[in-house]
């Protein structure tokens, strides 16, 4: 096996087993903001049982190992093609030995693919750049969390919703207020302003790879991060629907062109199995530095 395989390997290994320590740490300290005793303390701390247990015996966080999306950046001129069929292989590994559950179905017969390898399976971008090393990042979503994922076209007369982030703010808490605890929160929500529909949802994606808490650099989305997360503890959704203070543990918001005629608000959401890992990889394939 070479080092690119291995460390490929390695990384989803840590994706689906190891929470990150950013997002524990956010647990934690949603839990110092619950009543004891309460059904919210209860959620949290059943969670971070799990998060113990999931590290300590090396198994998957989730049943569900969700669609594996990675995030190449390559020097300028590397072979991709090469890399992607690496990634394929390590996938199936990882699958066979159970660090990957076998959930990825024929979409017309409905038939599985056993080693999770298909069309669009797994889903990686690549992008090339002045680098000398591969900066992979490996996001594992949910279905629970992607099948809350929504868009709204402002303005939208229902929520009285203009084209302004002001706006955009009552879209983002409608989002959050429709998925209640279905989308095992607590956890982060991406958000991208403007765009088309497809790049939309890719921008709101990309967001995770920010670390829990970082603000945007535009501080008008700062703002409104900071403004969301206040109004979602007022919601009173809490970890899993249960109630309480808890309802998000970041907002991430970034915004893209547009056309004059189109306004798009896409909302998705990661639960509290926020699984999320990295790596900068050396030419050869060899660890460089593991990233959160």
């Amino acid at each position: 096996m070479s080092h690119w395989e291995k460390n490929l390997f390695a990384l989803i290994r840590r994706t689906s087993t190891d929470l990150p320590a950013d997002v524990e740490q956010a647990l934690r300290r949603a839990l110092r903001e619950e009543e004891q005793d309460s059904h919210a303390a209860w959620a949290l701390e059943t969670i971070l049982d799990s998060v113990r247990l999931a590290r300590e015996k090396d198994i998957p966080l989730c049943e569900d190992t969700g669609t594996l999306i990675f995030y190449y950046s390559v020097p300028v001129g590397f072979d991709t093609n090469a890399l992607a069929a690496r990634t394929q292989s390590v996938v199936a590994r990882a699958t066979r030995l159970g660090y990957l559950r076998q959930n990825t179905l024929d979409a017309v017969s409905g038939a599985p693919f056993v080693t999770n390898v298909a069309q669009s399976s797994p889903v990686m971008h690549f992008q090339q750049g002045a680098r000398k090393t591969v900066d992979v990042r490996l996001v594992m979503k949910s279905a629970a969390s992607e099948n809350e994922g929504r868009q709204y076209v402002l303005p939208d007369m229902e929520l009285e919703a203009d084209r302004s982030l002001g706006g955009v703010r009552r879209c983002i808490l409608d989002a959050l207020w429709r998925a209640q605890g279905n989308a095992s929160g607590p956890g982060v929500i991406g958000v991208c302003v403007g765009g088309d529909r497809a790049t939309g949802y890719a921008q709101s994606k990309l967001q995770y790879l920010r670390r829990v808490g970082a603000r945007s650099p535009v501080k008008a989305l700062a703002r409104l991060e900071d403004q969301v997360l206040k109004d979602a503890r007022k919601l009173g959704i809490g970890p899993l629907g249960l109630g309480g203070r808890s309802t998000l543990l970041g907002a991430c918001v970034d915004a893209l062109s547009r056309l004059p005629s189109s306004y798009f608000v896409t909302v998705s959401f990661m639960g509290w199995m926020f699984r999320r890992r990295g790596a900068l990889l050396g030419p050869e394939g060899g660890v460089d530095r593991w990233l959160y």
